[in-house]
């Protein structure tokens, strides 16, 4: 199926999602901060929708954001299950979605994030890190826009990392976080539609709970 057929069959979905809950485009753009003018075009088939927008219509219009996924047309390898709401979110979905890119590194697990994030915390401690974090973080939000609830976390994060009384090593694992995101080594690439920032959001998760412990 063509890349336009399946933007109608998106656009079907989500036109019947906001039947279905009594909404108008105008509602779902205050309840997403997607512009209105996005979301007519994603509705009408003349826009692809991005991950931040199928995120946004998940959480918002209650359907599992497979299902969207799928609606868009992007090969999760023909798996129908629903994707789990915790950490390890559909890695076979993932895989499917990396090798389709054609990628040479298809291995995607939490401890390769983790041991990213080790090499970070360590950069986070040198005042090129830091300055990197205070330089370039408001500039990488812009780029991604509202992609989710996950971004809200990063400037949580990146609130405290900035605060005074954080204690030292506390601030660097907040900075591992915050350079993961702000620089472009991702284990998945940003490019790679819809899971490039799954990994930074997995990543926030990771510290979140470091520091919960």
């Amino acid at each position: 199926m063509s890349e336009k057929n399946h933007a109608k069959d998106l656009g079907f979905l989500l036109k019947g999602l906001l039947k279905e809950k009594s909404l108008s485009m105008r509602k779902l753009s205050v309840l997403t901060e997607i512009d209105i003018a996005t979301i007519s075009r994603i509705i009408n088939g003349k826009q692809q929708a991005k991950l931040n927008h199928l995120q946004q219509f998940s959480l918002h219009l209650s359907i599992p954001l497979e299902k969207l996924i799928q609606a868009a047309g992007y090969d999760i390898g023909g798996k129908q299950e629903e994707v789990p709401s915790d950490i390890h979110y559909s890695f076979d979905m993932i895989q499917e979605i990396l090798k389709s890119y054609k990628l040479v590194d298809t291995t995607f697990t939490i401890s390769r994030i983790q041991q990213e994030l080790a090499k970070y915390e360590q950069y986070a401690k040198t005042e090129e890190g830091h300055q990197l974090i205070c330089r370039d973080f408001q500039t990488k939000l812009e780029q991604v826009g509202n992609a989710g609830p996950f971004i809200e976390q990063l400037r949580d994060l990146y609130m405290k990392y900035c605060d005074e009384v954080t204690l030292l090593h506390e601030r660097t694992i907040l900075g591992s976080a915050l350079l993961y995101f702000i620089l472009s080594t991702d284990i998945i690439p940003d490019y790679v539609f819809p899971i490039g920032y799954l990994d930074d959001a997995i990543a926030v998760q990771l510290v979140i709970n470091r520091l919960a412990k």
